[in-house]
């Protein structure tokens, strides 16, 4: 047995809809603008730019139900609904058609982000880790296994919906972001993918409760202590 230094952390789970086995959390990566309204709220023009992709840490997940405190170094809190793909299978250089078997099953997500560190660091042409890879960002619901039907996602803060739209409207389908993920790194059992957001992101206070749902799914909850 290899000695350590210190005890290792323990490795991040999710659960699983109707199992009582967990999911093991390996890599978080995200893509960016993949809803062509929130690109174009975002100042971009979607129809020119491929696939890009940003990474959170796998202790960034916060399952559906918590409550978290609202994070330090902001005044800008942001939601984002996404659907999240659960990748089982791994792979490097796939190609679309077979991108499907990649995938073990689906969650819905919400990518939390400190907007105004991520137009600062916009601004700047600085990386955005600090604006999405911090404590407790990646809120996930109960990862259910097998395809999922294109349906509507929604989310809504202490019951007004604020977004909405469907999985067919994204610019790259799962499919194709798993291609061109593919590409740039070997993706492996464990691995989650948030695929985007819709128009509509907006900015969560203490005390709000931010509900994510796609329909076939178990939804995603936080409050913000």
């Amino acid at each position: 047995m290899v000695a350590l230094v210190f005890p290792a952390l323990p490795t991040v789970t999710l659960p699983v809809t109707g199992r009582a086995e967990r999911f093991p959390v390996r890599r978080i990566f995200c893509v960016g603008r993949n809803y062509a309204e929130h690109a174009r709220e975002m100042g971009g023009e979607p129809e020119k730019e491929p696939p890009f992709f940003f990474t959170k840490p796998a202790d960034a997940v916060v399952e559906s139900g918590s409550r978290i405190p609202y994070p330090p170094a902001t005044t800008n809190l942001h939601h984002e609904a996404e659907l999240v793909l659960a990748i089982g299978k791994g792979g490097a250089m796939v190609a679309e058609e077979d991108a499907p078997a990649l995938i073990w099953g689906h969650a819905t997500g919400n990518d939390l982000t400190r907007r105004d560190l991520q137009a600062e660091a916009k601004a700047n042409r600085r990386p955005w880790d600090m604006a999405k890879a911090f404590d407790k960002s990646a809120v996930i619901g109960p990862i259910r296994p097998g395809a999922l039907p294109d349906g509507s996602l929604r989310c809504t803060v202490n019951g007004a919906l604020r977004q909405e739209a469907r999985l067919s409207d994204m610019i790259w389908s799962p499919a194709a972001i798993i291609a061109a993920l593919s590409r740039l790194v070997s993706l492996s059992p464990g691995d989650l993918i948030f695929t985007g957001t819709p128009a509509g992101v907006g900015p969560l206070t203490r005390g709000d409760i931010c509900k994510v749902e796609i329909d076939g799914l178990q939804s995603a909850t936080v409050t913000i202590g």
